[in-house]
């Protein structure tokens, strides 16, 4: 929708949506060039993406001689299993004690480094703080996060925009795979930004296309 709406523009692009196949865009990324550059050495550190699964992403974080792990954690927070009553008839919320005994289970300081993507923009908002928490926990000290977040302006005037599945290319170049489109849940400001990863060693903020805000923090 509205990410990609701003994106697309090429015959190339019309004729593969006619076509019916996922539209894909390139995009340089300043952060994870950063996120690339702190995970090049040494060799043998544990990557989580915490994205849709992608081949290349996993060819290029074995290539550097890493080990990969993936988890779709969005799809499972959205796949509806996780609903419970809520206290209002025919009202539902999320199940945020089951949904955490289920996903994410890793022990205590598993990971050098996760890949969040931009999944903290649409996550049901009982899940948020929760997910963040579990994956400082796993995340090991001095360890390596990269996140996005949409600003108000990169959101559609109808609150929606595509739910992107990332491709890596290379070390500053991405590739965007448009998703089913999936309202925002919220757009985060720097300093709510701050205080989701409050108690970080440090956190850097890089403004990339589409008034994407990339994010580079050390555990």
């Amino acid at each position: 929708m509205g990410f990609f709406r701003n994106l697309i523009g090429g015959d190339d692009d019309s004729s593969r949506a006619s076509a019916g196949k996922p539209l894909r865009v390139e995009r340089y990324s300043t952060g994870f060039e950063q996120f690339t550059q702190a995970i090049r050495e040494p060799e043998g550190l544990s990557v989580l993406d915490l994205g849709p699964t992608s081949p290349s992403n996993l060819e290029y974080i074995t290539g550097l001689g890493h080990r990969a792990t993936n988890e779709d954690v969005l799809s499972a927070a959205t796949s509806g299993r996780y609903l419970m009553p809520g206290e209002e008839e025919g009202t539902t919320i999320v199940d945020v004690n089951r949904f955490l005994a289920t996903e994410l289970q890793y022990p205590d300081e598993s990971f050098d480094a996760v890949i969040l993507w931009d999944l903290c923009d649409y996550l049901p908002e009982p899940l948020v703080k929760p997910v963040i928490e579990r994956v400082r926990r796993i995340t090991r000290p001095h360890g390596v996060l990269l996140a996005f977040f949409h600003s108000r302006e990169a959101a559609s005037p109808d609150a929606e925009t595509c739910y992107c599945r990332y491709h890596i290319r290379n070390h500053r170049l991405l590739e965007l795979e448009q998703g089913k489109p999936f309202p925002l849940q919220r757009t985060f400001q720097n300093r709510h930004v701050e205080n989701l990863f409050r108690g970080y060693a440090s956190i850097k903020f890089f403004l990339g296309k589409e008034n994407i805000r990339e994010v580079v923090l050390l555990r």
